[in-house]
C-alpha cells in the first residue's frame, strides 16, 4: 500500500490574511494619530512663537508673585512650590472627603433598606435630593449661604474657650510640638505592634475556642495605655494649643477656612448620595439565601449585616466606589469658584501672572493624572484583595 499523501493547505494572500490585516489596521490607526498630534503640536508651537510666548517650562522656577492663605507659602517662592501647596490642599480635601463620604454613604445606603419607614424615606429623600443637584450649587450654597452668614469673629464666636466658629472659619484645638518626638514615635510604633499582635491572638483564640474575642477592647486598651506611658516617658513632647480670638484674627489651634469647609462638606454630601446607591445595590445583589442562613444560625440583624451581608456587598461595590473617589478628587477643582487655593486656582493665578497657559494646563493635567492613577491603584489592590480566589 502506498503512503497517503499529506494535504498541504495554501496560505491566503497577505491582503486576505486576518492577522496581517489586524496589525496593518492598528499600525495605520497609530500612524494617523501620530500625524494628527504632530500637526497639533506644530500648530501650537508656531502660534506661540509668533505671539512671543515661550514654549519651555522655565516659568516654574520664577517667583510666584502671590501668597496662599492658611499656609507658609510666600510670594517670593517659585511657581512650582505654589503648585505643590495647591496639590497638598487638593490631596487634603480628597483624602478627608473620601473617608467621610464612604462612611456617610454606607450608613445612608444601609438606611435605604431599613424596615423602619421613617428611616428608609429619610434616606431616600437625602439621596434623591443631593445627587440630582449640581455639586457646584451645593458648594456655593454652603459657602455663601451658610458659612459666610455665621457671626463675625468678635461676636461671641469663642465656645467654652475650646473652639471658635465664625465667618472666618472654624478653629479647633490642636497639638503643638514642645519637645523631641523621636522617643515618642518609637514607643508608639512598639505599642501599635503590640496591639496588633494582641488583636491577632484574640482572633485566633476565638477561631479555636469560640469564646468572644473582644479584640477591639483588648487592642484598644493596650494602645491607649501604651500611648499614655510613651507620652510621659518621652517628656511630654506634645502640648494642647487652644484658639485665642481677637477682633481681627485667631491665634493657636487648627483653623479650617470657610472655603475649605464649604468645599469639603459639599463634596462629602454629594458623593455620599452616589455611594449610598452603590451600597444599596450591592446589598441587594447578595443572595437572600445568605441572610436566611445567617438567621438560621441565630445571628441578630446587626450581626447578619456585619459578618455576612456587608463583606459580600463590599466585594461588589469596590469598583464603582472607586469611580466615585475619582469624581470627588476631580470635583475638588470646583473650589476655584469660592476662592479655595487648590491646584486649579493656583494654576489660574500663575497664568494671570504671566505664565504660559499651555504649559501650565499641561502640568495641571499631569497632577490630576497622578492623583487619578494613585486612587485607581489603591482601589484595584483592594478589589484584588477582596475577590474570591479560585481553588
Amino acid at each position: 500500500m502506498s503512503a497517503a499523501t499529506p494535504t498541504v493547505q495554501a496560505r491566503p494572500p497577505l491582503w486576505r490574511n486576518v492577522r496581517v490585516l489586524r496589525w496593518a489596521f492598528q499600525a495605520g490607526f497609530l500612524l494617523v494619530v501620530a500625524l494628527v498630534l504632530l500637526y497639533l503640536w506644530g500648530n501650537l508651537t508656531g502660534n506661540l512663537e509668533r505671539l512671543g510666548v515661550r514654549t519651555d517650562f522655565r516659568y516654574l522656577r520664577q517667583p510666584a508673585g502671590f501668597a496662599i492663605p492658611d499656609s507658609d507659602f510666600r510670594s517670593s517662592q517659585n511657581v512650582f512650590q505654589a503648585l505643590l501647596v495647591g496639590a497638598k490642599n487638593t490631596a487634603t480635601v480628597a483624602f478627608l472627603g473620601i473617608l467621610l463620604a464612604t462612611l456617610l454613604g454606607v450608613i445612608v445606603g444601609v438606611a435605604r433598606l431599613s424596615t423602619n419607614w421613617l428611616v428608609r424615606r429619610t434616606a431616600a429623600l437625602y439621596v434623591e435630593s443631593l445627587r440630582n443637584v449640581p455639586v457646584l450649587i451645593i458648594i456655593i450654597f454652603w459657602w455663601a449661604g451658610i458659612l459666610l452668614r455665621l457671626p463675625p469673629l468678635d461676636d461671641g464666636s469663642d465656645v467654652f474657650g475650646v473652639f471658635s466658629i465664625s465667618n472666618r472659619g472654624l478653629v479647633l484645638p490642636s497639638l503643638d510640638r514642645t519637645g523631641g518626638l523621636g522617643v515618642f514615635l518609637v514607643a508608639f510604633a512598639l505599642t501599635a505592634a503590640a496591639a496588633a499582635a494582641i488583636a491577632v491572638w484574640r482572633t485566633r483564640r476565638f477561631d479555636a475556642t469560640g469564646e468572644p474575642h473582644r479584640r477591639v477592647l483588648w487592642a484598644g486598651s493596650v494602645l491607649l495605655a501604651g500611648l499614655v506611658v510613651a507620652f510621659l516617658v518621652s517628656g511630654r513632647p506634645l502640648g494642647l494649643s487652644l484658639p485665642e480670638g481677637s477682633q481681627f484674627a485667631t491665634a493657636g489651634g487648627l483653623r479650617f477656612s470657610p472655603e475649605f469647609a464649604a468645599l469639603l462638606i459639599a463634596l462629602v454630601l454629594y458623593t455620599a448620595s452616589h455611594i449610598a446607591e452603590i451600597v444599596r445595590g450591592s446589598i441587594l445583589a447578595v443572595s437572600t439565601g445568605q441572610s436566611e442562613a445567617a438567621s438560621a444560625l441565630g445571628l441578630s440583624g446587626f450581626q447578619r449585616l456585619r459578618y455576612v451581608v456587608l463583606p459580600q456587598a463590599f466585594r461588589i461595590s469596590v469598583p464603582p466606589m472607586g469611580n466615585q473617589y475619582l469624581n470627588l478628587t476631580k470635583n475638588s477643582s470646583l473650589g476655584i469658584a469660592i476662592g479655595y487655593y487648590e491646584m486649579t486656582r493656583v494654576t489660574g493665578i500663575s497664568i494671570s501672572q504671566g505664565g504660559p497657559a499651555p504649559q501650565a494646563i499641561l502640568v495641571l493635567m499631569l497632577f490630576y493624572l497622578g492623583f487619578s492613577l494613585f486612587i485607581a491603584l489603591v482601589t484595584n489592590l483592594i478589589n484584588r484583595r477582596l475577590e474570591i480566589k479560585a481553588r
